[in-house]
This record gives C-alpha cells, structure tokens and sequence, in this order.
C-alpha cells in the first residue's frame, strides 16, 4: 500500500470534495480517498494496479489537478 498526499487548488466547495472522493475511490487498487476543503489537499492509499501518474491523470480529467 502507498499512501499520497496531493495538494488541490481547485477544491472550493463539499461539492468538489465529494466528485473528488467518488472520482478516485472507482478507481481500480485504490483503497481509501479523503479530500480536505480547508486543506484543499487529497490523500489517497493505493496499491496496484493503481499508479500515482493514474491518479494524477484522473484529477486532471475531472478538472480537478493537483500541484506540482
């Protein structure tokens, strides 16, 4: 298991962490998902098939990227 932090600017809202959360836990090996409002960070633990480039790349799809 890998546990990752990501830091969101464009969380603004409950809704946002809710998409967010929804989005990612669909996602194949991941575990657990936990998006912050007042944070605006997302933590995610995963194992394969699950990659962080994976995860980057479907923040990015729901209009939601991470920094950095």
């Amino acid at each position: 298991m890998t546990t990752v932090t990501y830091v969101v600017p464009a969380i603004h809202c409950h809704h946002c962490v809710r998409t967010i959360e929804n989005e990612l836990a669909e996602l194949a090996g991941v575990q657990e998902v936990k998006a912050d409002l007042e944070s605006r960070q997302v933590t995610v633990t995963f194992a394969p098939p699950a990659d962080e480039a994976q995860i980057r790349s479907l923040l990015a799809e729901i209009n939601y990227p991470a920094a950095g």
